[in-house]
């Protein structure tokens, strides 16, 4: 076979190769974080800034879960250098006794979801799914407030997560989590108790987008929609 007619078979693949990186590229604005966009390693060495939460978050871990795996307690303090366990170690045939920071069993009101409100006035432009991915995004001012959208304790504030920009995730009870992306500013810091409604950032612009917050909100570890849960306005 010529060379002449390989590359006349090969082409069409190549181009539709092309397109798609093309289309995706217009899809989302640069370091946009999506769904599965991080390939979980079998061992995570932990970085400065990092904490449970936030490698949790990272790749759609239940935060207990990476502390039960690797045998960490209450409060989950881990340090930089130390190596984790990102996935479950083999079931033995015979069921052991529970380790030493695995997660207790969940109280009678454990998964009693917290009193939502709307973390910032604007308008939804990236729906759960599809351009909000794993949350939605929302449209505003640069610089607007952005409020926790329950009670509850700050677990990470940083900028170590790939495509969130500044982030702050709130830990509100033991099944539920959220998270507010794309930030000018940070106003609160790990550790501090939030309240409802309460500033905890500004509102901050990502890519060619303008300004915009990313909102998410995770169950047990898995993101659902916060159109959902957030009252209708």
């Amino acid at each position: 076979m010529s060379r002449a007619r390989t590359v006349g078979r090969a082409w069409p693949r190549w181009l539709a190769a092309t397109l798609l990186v093309l289309v995706s590229g217009c899809a989302a604005p640069a370091g946009y974080h999506s769904l599965g966009y991080l390939e979980r390693p079998g061992v995570y060495v932990v970085r400065r800034g990092d904490t449970l939460y936030s490698i949790a978050w990272r790749y759609d871990l239940d935060y207990r879960a990476v502390a039960a795996w690797n045998g960490i307690r209450r409060p989950y303090r881990i340090f930089p250098g130390e190596r984790l366990r990102l996935t479950a170690p083999a079931r033995r045939r015979s069921r052991p006794a529970r380790r030493a920071g695995a997660p207790p069993p969940p109280a009678a009101n454990a998964r009693r979801a917290p009193r939502w409100r709307w973390p910032t006035a604007g308008r939804v432009v990236g729906a759960f799914g599809a351009g909000g991915a794993g949350g939605i995004d929302v449209r505003g001012r640069l610089g607007q407030p952005v409020d926790a959208a329950a009670a509850g304790r700050v677990v990470y504030a940083g900028s170590g997560l790939p495509g969130y920009g500044k982030l702050i995730i709130i830990k509100h009870n033991d099944n539920y989590l959220s998270a507010y992306g794309y930030n000018r500013r940070l106003l609160v810091g790990e550790g501090q108790r939030v309240r409802a409604g309460q500033p905890i950032a500004e509102m901050g612009a990502v890519g060619g987008q303008g300004p915009l917050l990313h909102f998410e909100i995770r169950r047990d570890g898995r993101p659902v929609d916060p159109l959902r849960l957030l009252p209708r306005r």
